[in-house]
């Protein structure tokens, strides 16, 4: 076992920590008051390539690995969850969809953008009655010969309001039931597609959420990823590989929460002292970061099983279940050990814990998480 991480990989860390200081953090606070899109940041991400972080450079990607990934992820979500949801579905769920399953025409025509940042994607398979059910598909896409027509609704659209790009899993045969699922590309500006009003969310405000409608869209056969039916297996294995980039959000912030607690610790004194010197925050402290550790070592477990191209099903759910429950366990302990400061914006805390709770519940709740567990172990 090699713990260690490449010079590589440290000078990409070291890249990604700097842009989430100097260009994150300023105006991140405002931002989630707000609930406003960084699209200018966006764009800057697109130049360092963290738009496709492990897309082959003939697409226009970075080519990285998936340790690359995560390294990048956690140091963007220590700093702004809003930006790095925003990295994480373009990469796992778009970029990723579309070179592992789509045709060169796709990867030619879509690809080559989003990897560039040129174009933002969204994945759509969530609705009203479909959210950890992925099976009920309501949205539906009757084969027309030589396209589809998609009627149905989508909610909880990460990137929502502002790609270019959507994946649309919908119902083509509900008889077949998973086997009769598509999954298609439509662009933005389509006829009869209407992006609804923005989520007012909890947390990862800045970023961009809405329900999505579509109306008779004609989508044309050429769009569809794969072959009919492949629609429920293309959005799981994407997920799977997904959950790796939300584990490691999860996992930036609470070792962004637990930077900011160890910083006050050391700056704040009560009863003649720093209070990291008081046993009841020094043992927090060690809990803390025992915890964070042991989530950094599912997770890149997790990336390493995918860049060695083994079966990581099991291993991004564990870390994805684990680091999302780390996170929202530490990042409300950063807001104790702050205490009343921890409740005021100024000091980042609070806004972490808010941007927590989301990770156990996006791209699979954690009871999904549990059963996509269970059985792995059960059938062996």
């Amino acid at each position: 076992m090699d713990f260690s991480l490449t010079e590589e990989h440290l000078l990409i860390r070291d890249a990604a920590r700097e842009f989430a200081q100097t260009e994150l953090l300023p105006g991140v606070i405002e931002r989630d008051n707000k609930q406003e899109f960084p699209q200018e940041l966006v764009r800057k991400m697109g130049e360092l390539g963290f738009m496709g972080i492990m897309v082959d450079p003939k697409y226009g990607g970075s080519g990285m690995d998936t340790i690359s990934y995560v390294l990048i992820m956690e140091e963007l979500s220590k700093i702004d969850a809003s930006a790095s949801v925003m990295v994480s579905v373009n990469n796992s769920l778009v970029c990723y969809g579309l070179e592992a399953y789509g045709s060169e025409v796709q990867k030619q025509k879509y690809l080559t953008k989003l990897a560039t940042g040129e174009y933002l994607g969204a994945f759509c398979l969530s609705e009203p009655e479909a959210g950890s059910d992925a099976t009920s598909q309501a949205t539906t896409a009757i084969d027309m010969g030589d396209h589809y027509i998609i009627n149905g609704t989508k909610n909880w659209i990460t990137n929502g309001g502002r790609s270019d790009v959507y994946l649309v899993i919908a119902q083509t045969d509900r008889a077949k039931g998973h086997r009769g699922i598509n999954a298609f590309i439509v662009e933005r500006g389509m006829e009869g597609f209407h992006i609804g009003p923005k989520e007012d969310k909890l947390g990862i405000r800045g970023s961009d959420t809405h329900t999505l409608q579509f109306n008779e869209v004609k989508v044309p056969k050429e769009n569809r990823i794969g072959e009919d039916g492949f629609g429920f297996k293309f959005a799981m294995k994407t997920l799977s590989g997904g959950r790796i980039g939300i584990a490691a959000q999860a996992l930036g912030i609470a070792s962004g929460a637990y930077e900011l607690a160890l910083k006050y610790s050391k700056e704040r004194k009560a009863f003649g002292t720093e209070i990291c010197n008081h046993q009841a925050i020094a043992f927090k402290l060690a809990d803390m970061y025992t915890e964070i550790e042991a989530a950094r070592m599912l997770v890149m477990k997790a990336a390493w099983l995918k860049d060695q191209k083994e079966n990581y099903d099991m291993a991004s759910a564990m870390a994805k279940l684990y680091a999302s429950k780390v996170a929202m366990e530490q990042t409300v302990e950063a807001v104790q050990i702050h205490g009343g400061n921890g409740f005021v914006k100024d000091y980042h805390v609070e806004r972490l814990m808010r941007d927590a709770k989301i990770t156990q519940i996006y791209e699979g709740t954690s009871e999904i998480q549990k059963i996509v567990i269970s059985r792995g172990l059960i059938n062996g």
